[in-house]
């Protein structure tokens, strides 16, 4: 592959979008000025399941400026009802507490929202099971698990190693319901209009992809995929949630079908998108290593029970990590789910791999403990020479370098292994350590479109997204080394499915995806127009696959370190230190993708010590559903934190020699905090978050 030679990557500039975000120019979904809007609030399920037996909406009705009331009773039919998650208002069952069951359109969203609370809904109610369970008697193993992986993979012979292993670490793990919560909630904004005798339909929408919400709506309302078109200039985050619609949608859409072509605007409140948009699945996760006294890995054993709906299967991949990170002859991994009468789980930053390698990076500590070693001898002792899973030769794997970077730089060594010995007045003093992994992924599907629209001006078209991660600008440095031009001569235009074809933002393989097509477009105008083409020149190109990613085992890597404080009379953490050491291949753009790190390892604090979605199985809904009871990471709680890279070229990714690093930086941080929360204290704590009435033995 022939790398591009850079000027403009790598370099630090500041985001191109970011004076129109500050300065509130940047329009987000439901912000998109159209004429005469109207709004809808959402009317949800209250029992958790059986069936709709009346609704009554003439108080609803009555309300002045309340435009219509529907529900399942007078909803139209969807032209495609196999996504169960968006099949909303198509009979009277109720599969679970929250579901969409109606709407209310208004002139205002006041109005909408009072007028919703009038609606009264009379239920047959049926016995429901929401509580998971390792031993739940309805486990069954899934076809595959997330991004297509095998449900369950076995090497070797794990039990036997396990029985002959000198030292064995036998543990369950567990994590809790876990919930996006980006800046912006799930909105858009849905408008109905005619060509002709053909419907159109228009969505501005906060999602991490135009073009899957494109083919989703043409899909469930049976149009072609040029009647639709959705817009996302800008997006408030998304983290995984806002990868694919969701039932929202389809209310917003069906809402303006309803009101002769005025615009419906739909922003979930945050209490609804605890039930609406998904979140990351409870893990309970029982690993087991077997080791030599000189702590050799002989065996692997990482099985997990999660949950998904009764109404769409979803199957986190908690387990696949453990199939390569580290070497050993015996492995065996499996993934077992419980449908339960709740929403659908789904993406969250880093899913699966993140539960996953917390699971593993605290078993590893403990066998650190187990075996008498520094928990990075450890690791270093079962770093692999090639892919464990698949014997590919790695594309790079720097790890060890990882570990060693971040241990000199974060002053690890003097450690004195023993837990609970260090003390600054009241608290003790620990410190942690977790490596972290992420896959190289490249969506297919992706084209860009580049045109000579002026004398140095260059207007470079995908149809990507940006959710606040930097893509505006990363996209145009890409471009501009392409062309061989100034980052001042590229205009970018994204968030369109008017635009070429993009995948979804989403598994860290946006710009890698992205930059892949934009490269291609680059050189077919060279190619097509040379170096001094005439105005009005354009080049179309769909990015070529990849023949490494075949035959080479493509990952980023990377060290978390923590330094942790228990109070020795309350049994309070305060995490006093982070340092994260990655190795991503070329970095695009310093500045963007230090925030991509440390945007993860706060997560990864706020998942170790805070983060806890709490369902009452009584009535099957998740009651922290708001920021006051669904407890983040605030800005008392983050430490001195820092991130950096390991100066680096992936020859075999992508012609900018990248590899995606916007989740890598959460992965294996809550392992590291709550490693070093038992080297302060003394006291293993196995299921997150860590709370101090756990530390109070």
């Amino acid at each position: 592959m022939t790398a591009l030679q850079p000027r403009v990557i790598g370099t630090r500039v500041t985001r191109l979008d970011g004076p129109a975000k500050v300065t509130g120019a940047a329009p987000y979904a439901v912000e998109h000025p159209v004429d005469d809007p109207l709004y809808l609030h959402p009317v949800q399920a209250t029992i958790a399941r059986g069936r709709v037996k009346a609704i009554y909406t003439t108080e609803a009705q009555a309300v002045d400026g309340v435009v219509d009331v529907f529900s399942m009773f007078d909803a139209p039919p969807l032209a495609d009802t196999s996504d169960g998650d968006l099949t909303i208002l198509q009979d009277d069952q109720v599969h679970y507490r929250g579901q969409l069951i109606g709407g209310v359109i208004a002139e205002t969203a006041e109005i909408a929202r009072d007028a919703a609370d009038l609606v009264q809904v009379h239920y047959e109610a049926a016995a429901h099971d929401t509580e998971l369970r390792a031993d739940h008697p309805q486990l069954y193993a899934p076809e595959e698990v997330n991004a297509s992986f095998p449900t369950d993979t076995s090497e070797g012979d794990v039990e036997a190693a396990l029985r002959e292993a000198d030292v064995v670490v036998d543990e369950t793990y567990s994590t809790p319901h876990e919930h996006n919560n980006p800046m912006e909630p799930h909105a858009c904004i849905a408008i109905w209009s005619a060509d002709g005798d053909r419907p159109q339909l228009t969505m501005y929408d906060s999602t991490q992809g135009v073009h899957v919400v494109r083919e989703q709506l043409a899909t469930s309302f049976g149009l072609d995929k040029e009647q639709v078109r959705v817009i996302a200039k800008h997006v408030g985050g998304g983290f995984g949630s806002k990868g694919a619609p969701h039932s929202h949608n389809i209310l917003a859409a069906m809402a303006a079908q309803r009101v002769s072509g005025r615009p419906v605007k739909l922003a979930l409140a945050r209490q609804q998108t605890f039930a609406i948009a998904g979140y990351r699945t409870p893990t309970i996760q029982h690993i087991r290593l077997g080791a030599r006294r000189d702590g050799t890995l002989t065996a692997i054993s990482h099985d997990v029970v999660e949950q998904t709906a009764t109404v769409k299967e979803y199957a986190e991949q908690t387990a696949v990590p453990s199939r390569m990170m580290y070497a050993g002859a015996n492995r065996s991994t499996s993934h077992r789910l419980a449908a339960l009468d709740v929403p659908v789980p789904f993406w969250m930053r880093a899913p699966g791999e993140c539960p996953g390698m917390y699971g593993l990076e605290v078993a590893m500590d403990e066998l650190a403990v187990a075996c008498g070693l520094d928990p990075i001898e450890l690791r270093v002792r079962n770093e692999p020479d090639v892919d464990p899973e698949t014997g590919h030769p790695w594309s790079d794997r720097r790890l060890v370098e990882c570990l060693r970077t971040g241990a000199d730089r974060f002053g690890w060594a003097p450690r004195d292994p023993t837990p609970g010995v260090r003390r600054d007045g009241e608290w003790l003093v620990g410190t942690g350590v977790a490596s972290s992994v992420y896959p190289a992924m490249i969506q297919p599907g992706n084209s860009a479109r580049i045109e000579y629209a002026a004398p140095d001006r260059y207007v470079v078209q995908i149809g990507a997204a940006d959710i606040g991660t930097g893509t505006w600008t990363a996209l145009s440095q890409i471009a501009a080394d392409a062309l061989d031009c100034s980052l001042s001569g590229v205009e970018l235009q994204i968030g369109d499915s008017a635009l070429p074809t993009a995948s979804v933002e989403g598994g860290s393989s946006g710009i890698s995806s992205w930059g892949r097509a934009i490269v291609a477009a680059a050189r077919e105008f060279r190619r097509s127009h040379g170096s001094n083409p005439e105005v009005g020149a354009v080049s179309v190109a769909d990015a070529p696959e990849n023949p490494e990613a075949k035959e080479r085992a493509m990952y980023s890597f990377g060290a978390h370190f923590v330094e942790a404080r228990v109070s020795t009379h309350t049994g309070e953490i305060h995490v006093s230190r982070m340092l994260g050491v990655f190795s991503v291949g070329r970095v695009i753009n310093p500045t963007t993708v230090r925030s991509q790190f440390i945007g993860g390892m706060t997560m990864g604090l706020s998942m170790a010590l805070h983060e806890e979605g709490f369902r009452d199985h009584r009535f099957g809904h998740v009651v922290t559903q708001d920021l006051a009871t669904y407890h983040i990471s605030s800005h008392a709680d983050i430490p001195e934190i820092d991130a950096i890279w390991l100066d680096d070229v992936d020859p075999y990714s992508n012609p900018m020699g990248s590899r995606g690093a916007g989740e890598i930086g959460i992965v294996g941080s809550a392992a590291a905090v709550v490693n070093a929360v038992y080297h302060a204290s003394g006291v293993r704590v196995r299921d997150l978050p860590v709370m101090c009435d756990a530390l109070l033995t």
